[in-house]
């Protein structure tokens, strides 16, 4: 039965191109369907991008909420760094530039608590070697921390390295509601993991200090160490957010 219906539903639209661009609605009611993640072996065609058999999309992603109050002056950052070096987002570019969506405040536990704009920026990581410099690497780290640290905005919790998520709980006020309606519903840590106590700061901390730690946002640098001296990337402050501290390179 389900293999006919199937059939059936197959020849009712393998001719149907959906042509009703663009689709606007809310989010919550957006459908999708696909098979790519449980594709056979011999069926790698269809395979998600991500799918680590395939030598598909690899990359780092940051998504930030910027509280609505403070976009102007944080894209007027932004203006100014790319002005010090025009080429300084190509990267971006080559992926999906810059992806911007507005946010409604939400009066749930982990919600936003005012209106704001998520900022989505994909960008290179390699595969191989992920201790290997970025090309322009203190612009997009500078960006990250502005907004963290400058514009206090918020992280999406599925997406963005380990350093946008050190002290993020601390940013909304009714986390320990949230916490004690976790413990009271999941009081043996079934649904918890090492990952989600550390952003929740329950145990541990999301922070990573090692060598090289910084080329891969497991740590904010403060030390030569952090970034790469041996390929000329050092710790520096910020161009434009004195406060932030990145890994530049450094030729002279």
């Amino acid at each position: 039965m389900k293999r006919s219906m199937r059939s059936h539903l197959a020849k009712q639209t393998r001719s149907v191109i959906f042509t009703g661009y663009p689709v606007i609605g809310s989010q919550d009611r957006i459908m999708s369907s696909g098979a790519c993640l449980d594709s056979h072996q011999n069926g790698l065609i269809t395979s998600c991008p991500w799918d680590p058999r395939i030598k598909g999309e690899f990359f780092y992603q940051t998504a930030l909420s910027v509280p609505l109050t403070h976009v102007k002056d944080f894209i007027n950052d932004i203006k100014t760094l790319v002005k010090i070096e025009p080429k300084s987002l190509c990267g971006l570019e080559l992926n999906y530039g810059v992806l911007v969506r507005y946010v409604t405040s939400s009066p749930a536990y982990l919600g936003k608590e005012e209106k704001a704009l998520d900022f989505d920026l994909t960008y290179y990581r390699s595969k191989d070697d992920p201790w290997t410099p970025r090309l322009y690497e203190d612009y997009m780290e500078e960006i990250e921390q502005m907004a963290i640290l400058k514009y206090n905005a918020l992280p999406h919790w599925g997406k963005n390295r380990n350093l946008a998520f050190d002290g993020a709980i601390r940013k909304y006020k009714n986390a320990n509601a949230f916490l004690k309606v976790k413990e009271r519903l999941d009081p043996w840590g079934l649904f918890s993991t090492e990952w989600t106590d550390q952003i929740l700061g329950l145990k541990g901390n999301v922070t990573i200090v090692k060598q090289g730690c910084a080329l891969e946002g497991l740590c904010i640098c403060s030390d030569d160490s952090h970034c790469a001296p041996n390929k000329g990337y050092m710790c520096r402050p910020g161009k434009v957010y004195k406060e932030a501290r990145v890994c530049t390179l450094v030729t002279a």
